[in-house]
């Protein structure tokens, strides 16, 4: 495995965190975006780059020479009534991360986008697909994640789900919506993305989805 320079955006939230210490435990040098007076919630170890999420500006001249970049940026806890942050925060963050990344000369973009299609969440749904046409159309070699519940320190509800999830993956008219629609642990999320960032695509969109982040895929 060889080290590579990272770049996060997104990094102090409920998968940055934990992705950047397991980044750094395996020898990557980690460069994350963070706003005025944020640093000291980066973990030890991680380069603070002050700048906005929303305004490639204040951050393109900061990636690293043929780096990764790992825009993790968007709405927390989305949910129907959080429509406009959807195309404010979320949209407008992949925007900006994709003009960014084109201007370094990146070596590989990652995007984490939500599974899809699902009967509920269309707007947020929606602007990820738009997210995801974007990074498609930068011409960098990308990995595209799409999960839908990522489960973890103060996301434990969807647990209840799980007896229904199990009577939906038994049923053949309903199994690929529960396998696409599955849950997902922030350890498996985090090791996903980690796997992303050492095997990077040489060419073209890979999409991970949710039972190879379950069952530790990235090819």
């Amino acid at each position: 495995m060889r080290a590579t320079p990272v770049f996060i955006t997104g990094g102090t939230g409920y998968v940055g965190r934990p992705l950047i210490v397991a980044l750094l435990e395996r020898g990557h040098s980690v460069h994350a975006l963070v706003r005025p007076g944020s640093e000291a919630r980066l973990p030890h170890g991680a380069e603070p780059v002050i700048g906005s999420a929303l305004d490639e500006k204040t951050f393109a001249s900061e990636i690293p020479p043929a780096s990764t970049v790992v825009h993790l940026v968007g709405t927390p806890h989305p949910n129907p009534r959080k429509a406009t942050e959807f195309i404010r925060v979320d949209l407008t963050s992949i925007r900006a991360t994709v003009t960014a990344a084109r201007r370094a000369n990146v070596r590989h973009l990652v995007y984490v986008s939500v599974a899809h299609p699902a009967p509920i969440m269309k707007a947020y749904i929606a602007a990820r697909q738009e997210g995801e046409a974007m990074v498609e159309a930068a011409g960098i070699p990308a990995t595209i994640l799409r999960p839908w519940y990522v489960l973890g320190p103060g996301h434990y509800w969807p647990y209840l789900l799980v007896p229904a999830y199990a009577i939906l993956r038994s049923l053949r008219r309903t199994r690929a919506g529960a396998e696409r629609l599955g849950l997902v642990t922030r350890a498996a999320m985090v090791g996903a993305l980690v796997r992303a960032v050492e095997t990077p695509p040489t060419a073209g969109v890979r999409i991970i989805g949710v039972p190879e982040i379950r069952r530790g895929l990235t090819a």
